[in-house]
């Protein structure tokens, strides 16, 4: 396991910029080791206002001001922070479309024994944005890689919502259409936990809607917009009154949006068939065995497997799912409701 290092005194940066001045936070090196000294940088992952420059941390701004090179989604969005906070860091652009020819560059920063800090428009790097690939590749050599955490959109909305319980899932974007979508949207419509998604302005109306279909339309949710924003709003309610405020434009399409699907009701029951364990009468471990309640159990489970591959998922991932989470037998699974099974 790889163990943050004490990094050697302040000087120069790689990648052809020049860092305005030394460090002076301690542990963090912009210039290389000493003569016959080994010591590769280290790649501060940094997270960044959602909205509101005020929600900056000391320590981020210590490390951005400290580091010889800070990577940026987007320069001309991180310069705004910068500028409100007086940090002259050079910056050079890390996003999606360049990262094949820019991580090898970044890559020999690190081994030059610089350190880097990455930051993207906002939030934290590699949730729903850049910087998997550069992290994977450092931690691949032992580099040290250390979390500066912060403002966090998935963390905003699960606090105001109102709507999620302790237990919840992230799934970031969805994908935009076809089957993948559909087995996504169907395995939250199956899960009885809340589940947050971003989704981008113009397709919000959509996403509820098939999230209505599936979860049901009573199922609870929030939409919060612009999160720590001027414009900041959270809408709560269910899912089909949802759906209905942003077809008729009473939630706008604007903004930076994120969708929290709240706790499945207790005896939920999805509009796709997709019944939840309480909702079906399966209990964890039930028996195979013939006649009574564990025949009318297997049933329930063959129908939540009927409902899931109505929603679009596979009959194989359905009854692997059903059966891990109710103990029968995946073969038994793939039988008709009122089939009986014989081992």
């Amino acid at each position: 396991m790889s163990t943050a290092r004490p990094r050697p005194t302040p000087g120069g940066s790689a990648l052809g910029a020049s860092a305005p001045g030394g460090s002076a936070t301690p542990g963090v090196s912009s210039a290389p080791g000493a003569a016959g000294e080994s010591r590769p940088g280290c790649l501060y992952v940094v997270s960044t206002p959602i909205g509101n420059l005020g929600d900056v941390t000391v320590r981020a701004l210590e490390i951005l001001r400290a580091v010889p090179l800070v990577a940026a989604e987007d320069t001309r969005h991180t310069r705004r922070l910068f500028g409100r906070y007086e940090i002259e860091t050079p910056l050079v652009s890390y996003h999606e479309r360049n990262a094949a020819s820019r991580e090898p560059e970044l890559i020999a920063h690190l081994r030059a024994g610089l350190d880097l800090a990455l930051v993207t428009d906002a939030g934290t790097p590699l949730v729903s944005d850049p910087g998997a690939g550069l992290v994977a590749a450092w931690a691949a050599e032992d580099g040290d890689v250390v979390p500066i955490p912060g403002a966090s959109a998935v963390l905003a909305a699960v606090a105001v919502a109102a709507v999620a319980g302790p237990r919840w899932s992230f799934e970031g974007f969805l994908p935009r259409k076809g089957r993948e979508r559909r087995e996504r949207i169907g395995r939250i419509a199956a899960d009885p936990r809340a589940t947050i998604v971003y989704e981008a302005p113009g397709r919000l109306a959509a996403t509820l809607r098939d999230l209505a279909e599936a979860c049901g339309e009573e199922r609870p949710a929030a939409v919060c917009r612009e999160l720590t924003k001027i414009h900041e709003t959270v809408t709560r309610g269910t899912l089909g009154m949802l759906r209905d405020r942003a077809l008729d434009g009473s939630i706008p399409a604007r903004g930076e949006i994120v969708v929290v699907i709240g706790d499945a009701p207790v005896g939920h029951s999805s509009a796709g068939g997709l019944h939840g364990l309480t909702a079906a009468g399966v209990q964890p471990g039930a028996a195979t065995g013939a006649g009574g309640d564990g025949e009318a159990s297997l049933d329930a489970a063959r129908r939540e497997v009927e409902g899931l591959v109505e929603s679009g998922i596979s009959r194989a991932d359905a009854a692997r799912d059903v059966a891990a989470r109710t103990g029968f037998h995946r073969r038994a699974l793939y039988g008709a409701p009122g089939r009986r099974f014989v081992q």
